[in-house]
């Protein structure tokens, strides 16, 4: 039997006040991770665009 997995981007916007990127990064993290997702890649084309998070779990 084979696994299946779900799978959830997850965008983070820059923003120019509030909460730094990496300390929203690492809250969203916590949190998916709580929920049994785990992260598999990040990008982010310039240090002022969206991060954006690809994360799986098992179905």
């Amino acid at each position: 039997m084979s696994t299946r997995w779900q799978y959830k981007v997850v965008d983070l916007p820059y923003r120019l006040f509030g909460d730094k990127l990496a300390d929203r990064a690492q809250a969203e993290l916590e949190k998916l991770g709580a929920l049994g997702w785990e992260l598999v890649s990040v990008v982010q084309s310039s240090p002022a665009d969206t991060l954006r998070m690809f994360l799986k779990k098992e179905s």
